[in-house]
């Protein structure tokens, strides 16, 4: 498996589980129990959840996955914009800890910004999280590059440098269908050595998969066109797609994507039918 290196030097699977949408219908929960389970056997133990993520329903289910196995897994999950205060963060941070039935967070992000909150102060108590033991690293979702240039202005503005760590990734809306981010976030990302979750990699619904390029790229290689949509988000650098997969079978077709190489011609033809920006657009995000 493909990795990515973190700010830190910690190195993480370029193809991770995402769990939007899990941990909301109790007869669903065991197979998706299973679908994350197996994906960590497969490699894939990067493993993305949320607080907003069935009201916690989803942290539930990946603490069932990873019950017994926590040191093969790194949990990343998000806090609520209105729970990024000095007060409502730690709070945030202890019911994830209780839900995932886990002593630390590995990566605690931000899950979209608002104004209510100044940017240095959620700096700060991610910093003071940090040093609690309570997380390893933090990062942000949902920010584009004026957003990443203040946060990066706040992190160097930190007095104390022993206890200053850099944000860890930005996880944000990346597919073939939502190229945004290529135009100037992307570069500014890769230049920074700060890397890119891509959420939603495959898109929702039909829409993208019954595209006719894909469909026909996706015969060339003997696969699906999930699996070549997956594999041209993992064709970048720094870049760490969490596709959402609810049973087995999904699950091992995106683990196989990671094998496929795209041709030129490939990538020349999914550039001629989704065309990458020509200037800057505002930042998608769902």
């Amino acid at each position: 498996m493909k990795t990515v290196q973190l700010p830190d030097g910690e190195r993480v699977p370029a193809l991770g589980q995402g769990t939007w949408r899990m941990g909301e219908n109790k007869s669903a929960r065991a197979d998706e129990v299973e679908a994350l389970r197996l994906g960590i056997d497969l490699g894939m133990t990067l493993i993305d959840t949320a607080e907003m993520y069935g009201d916690g329903g989803a942290e539930k289910v990946v603490a069932d996955a990873i019950a017994g196995q926590r040191d093969r897994v790194f949990v990343v999950t998000k806090a609520y914009p209105h729970n990024a205060s000095s007060t409502e963060l730690p709070k945030a941070c202890e019911r994830s800890l209780k839900r995932l039935r886990i002593d630390v967070v590995d990566l605690y992000l931000l899950h979209w910004r608002e104004k209510n909150t100044p940017l240095a102060e959620t700096v700060e108590t991610f910093e003071k999280l940090r040093s609690a033991g309570k997380i390893l690293r933090w990062g942000v979702s949902n920010f584009d590059v004026e957003d990443m240039q203040e946060l990066n202005d706040e992190i160097l503005m930190t007095n104390d440098e022993e206890k200053r760590s850099a944000c860890s990734a930005n996880q944000v809306l990346y597919n073939l269908q939502h190229r945004e981010i290529e135009f100037e976030l992307l570069p500014w990302s890769q230049k920074n050595k700060i890397p890119v979750m891509a959420y939603s990699p495959v898109g929702h619904g039909r829409g993208l998969l019954d595209n006719a390029t894909l469909k026909k790229i996706a015969k060339r290689h003997d696969a699906t066109p999930a699996q070549i949509a997956l594999a041209w988000v993992l064709r970048q650098r720094g870049i760490i797609a969490i596709p959402k997969a609810s049973n087995k079978k999904h699950v091992r077709e995106n683990a196989e994507s990671a094998k496929i190489r795209l041709t030129k011609q490939d990538l020349q033809d999914l550039d001629d039918t989704f065309q990458p920006p020509q200037s800057k657009e505002r930042l998608a995000m769902l």
